[in-house]
């Protein structure tokens, strides 16, 4: 028995399912989960010493690969000093200076520890700036596990084929609204309804939950004269796509400017955080200066906010190589495309900068193509409804070794 198949035997015993997430089960392609040891640059390694090129880079938080020099470098120094006091420190104050130089319209930050409390404190403040309680979600989205954001989320929801999560009352999500993306009027006739009720429109200006859902420039427009209209508020959930497709937020590309933004992922250079920020108007409701609550015992931790300072103030040095990104990643899908139309085998792919999605005819093609990828040191995201992406690690080189193990495998396929 290898040491993979040993190790997952115990975790079964101390973890429920083997996992601490569900899409991590690897449920949905039919296989016992893959276990990463280490990592270095687009590079993972198993327990048993296989090495994969990496598209799934930690749920895309290590853009710039794994075991960055400078960022590891950064991290063993501070170690030194202690791991948290609960106050407030330097680096926090520098990261908080760092994002708001990046993302002009922040004007005061609150760190958090994930994505998922991101979003509640950016939802909580928008109830209360607003005084209503309706916010509106889009299908197949998906924010966070917080249990109003639940109905018709995407990512994990959807890979498991859940609709909703059980244990979630349904008075909890009376006040969430799920219109489908892209329907102006359906959400138009939404906002007439509800008049004087919707506190917020929460959206992925790039969805990246129910795979890649390239930007709809034009409904993202009409969401803020909408809001503007009702005295509504905009918060965009730039917890996957901030700093990855350029040296900010994704928005600052639209020309659409949100009222409050949740980041997270690559802001903590591959540790647990998240934030929410804004304008000084609706930021200055929470405590201590307001009267909307929200702590916690590990936000603004000096080695996160160590990993993320240092992750920025290497992604600024290379913001001219962004496009190097998104290039590698338009040769890597359009190619896939082709060769599977070369065999004959259907293959549908969305991408977006350095995230790309793909879906295959069944289910079971899907699963059967994920395998053989694996096979072959491969390693994409083990489900169809999850994004995968690029880093700044990734090369032409390991581009060209995908798309040979992908004529590989679709040539198994395609018979």
């Amino acid at each position: 028995m290898d040491k993979e198949r040993k190790l997952f035997n115990i975790a079964r015993r101390y973890l429920v399912g083997g996992v601490d997430s569900p899409v991590r089960s690897f449920n949905y392609v039919g296989i016992r989960p893959l276990m990463i040891e280490s990592g270095k640059g687009a590079r993972v390694y198993d327990y048993d010493n296989r090495k994969y090129i990496d598209y799934v880079l930690s749920w895309g938080a290590a853009i710039l690969g794994h075991a960055n020099p400078q960022v590891i470098k950064s991290i063993r120094q501070k170690l030194f000093s202690g791991l948290g006091f609960g106050t407030t420190n330097a680096t926090e104050i520098e990261l908080a200076k760092e994002i708001a130089q990046a993302i002009s319209f922040i004007k005061k930050i609150r760190f958090v520890s994930s994505g998922t409390e991101a979003v509640m404190g950016a939802v909580r403040l928008a109830r209360a700036y607003t005084g209503r309680n309706t916010i509106i979600k889009f299908s197949n989205s998906y924010h966070g596990h917080a249990d109003y954001l639940l109905a018709q989320a995407g990512s994990g929801l959807a890979t498991l084929q859940i609709p909703s999560s059980a244990g979630v009352p349904k008075d909890f999500i009376k006040y969430t609204i799920v219109v489908p993306y892209g329907d102006i009027r359906a959400l138009e006739e939404i906002f007439k309804q509800n008049r004087g009720k919707i506190a917020a429109i929460l959206v992925e200006p790039v969805g990246g939950n129910y795979g890649v859902l390239p930007p709809d420039i034009a409904f993202l427009k009409k969401i803020r004269v909408l809001t503007r209209e009702y005295n509504s508020l905009i918060i965009f959930d730039e917890v996957i796509t901030g700093f990855r497709f350029r040296y900010g937020a994704v928005f600052q590309n639209f020309g659409i400017t949100p009222d409050l933004i949740c980041l997270g992922k690559i802001i903590g250079g591959g540790l647990p955080i998240g934030a929410y920020g804004g304008g000084e108007r609706i930021m200055s409701n929470l405590a201590p200066m307001g009267n909307v609550y929200q702590a916690s015992t590990f936000s603004g931790n000096p080695i996160v906010m160590q990993a993320g300072l240092s992750t920025l103030e290497t992604l600024k040095k290379q913001e001219n190589n962004y496009q190097g990104i998104t290039d590698l990643n338009n040769y890597l899908c359009v190619n896939l495309r082709k060769i599977a139309q070369e065999y004959a085998v259907f293959l549908d792919i969305k991408h977006y900068g350095g995230m790309f999605s793909f879906k295959l005819k069944t289910k079971v093609q899907f699963a059967e193509f994920y395998r053989l990828m694996l096979e072959s040191g491969i390693f994409f995201a083990p489900s169809e409804f999850e994004s995968n992406f690029l880093s700044f690690a990734h090369t032409k080189t390991d581009i060209e070794n995908t798309l040979n193990a992908a004529r590989k495998a679709f040539k198994r396929m395609g018979k």
